[in-house]
């Protein structure tokens, strides 16, 4: 399998799918295209990016674009029980939870583009982001008082899990902007940041040299 990804930097969707594709356990090789580039715009010419945006993995013949599709594809080959919690009431948890930090809140989003090379210790965050906040917290506390906490793992539901690959890109939002959270949270980011595969990803980031228009760097300060 390959995955397509795009800046590490500032792409929190190929960041889920690459998450996703390392939590499968099958082997996968990456190649990255950076954004508004001219590779980017050659191999969309080409037809090498349908959809016109990135993540993408290349399976033989399939090709599964979007990083919720490509978390599902998994965990059909790579097996359920990676991905979702055996126990059905924190099964259910996780799917929701899941798919509402893939539809949902914009604020946060557009609030806090993701930068994982820079912090904003001056931002002021507003009422619609902190209500993004305020759920997204919620959700991990009623994940971990529910669950996790039964577990001797740090994460939403004790494993790493897909609720896992999906937040993952706000816990670095909530860590670079420097947004309140709970103590439970708090905890809870802080296992993230240090999960290896994070890590991974980060320093990653930390060697790309490209800068985007449509990204803030002002007020920005290196990490």
């Amino acid at each position: 399998m390959k995955l397509l990804i795009t800046n590490r930097t500032h792409s929190s969707w190929a960041m889920r799918g690459w998450l996703a594709a390392k939590l499968s356990g099958l082997p996968f090789s990456t190649d990255l295209i950076a954004m508004d580039s001219e590779q980017w715009a050659e191999r969309r010419a080409a037809g090498d990016i349908p959809s016109g945006k990135l993540p993408m993995l290349i399976d033989g013949p399939d090709r599964i674009w979007d990083s919720l599709a490509i978390l599902l594809w998994l965990a059909d080959k790579g097996g359920h029980d990676r991905f979702w919690p055996r126990e059905p009431h924190a099964r259910a948890l996780c799917y929701a939870m899941s798919a509402e930090m893939h539809a949902g809140f914009q604020a946060l989003r557009s609030g806090c583009p993701m930068n994982l090379r820079l912090r904003f210790p001056d931002f002021k965050p507003s009422e619609d982001v902190l209500a993004d906040v305020t759920r997204i917290e919620g959700l991990w506390c009623e994940a971990r008082s529910r669950f996790g906490e039964e577990l001797d793992e740090p994460y939403l539901f004790g494993h790493f899990s897909a609720a896992d690959v999906m937040f993952a890109p706000v816990v670095y939002r909530f860590h670079h902007y420097g947004l309140p959270l709970s103590k439970k949270a708090g905890a809870y980011l802080q296992a993230m940041l240090a999960h290896p595969w994070l890590q991974e990803w980060w320093n990653g980031a930390q060697t790309e040299t490209f800068t985007m228009a449509r990204y803030p760097y002002e007020g920005g300060v290196p990490v």
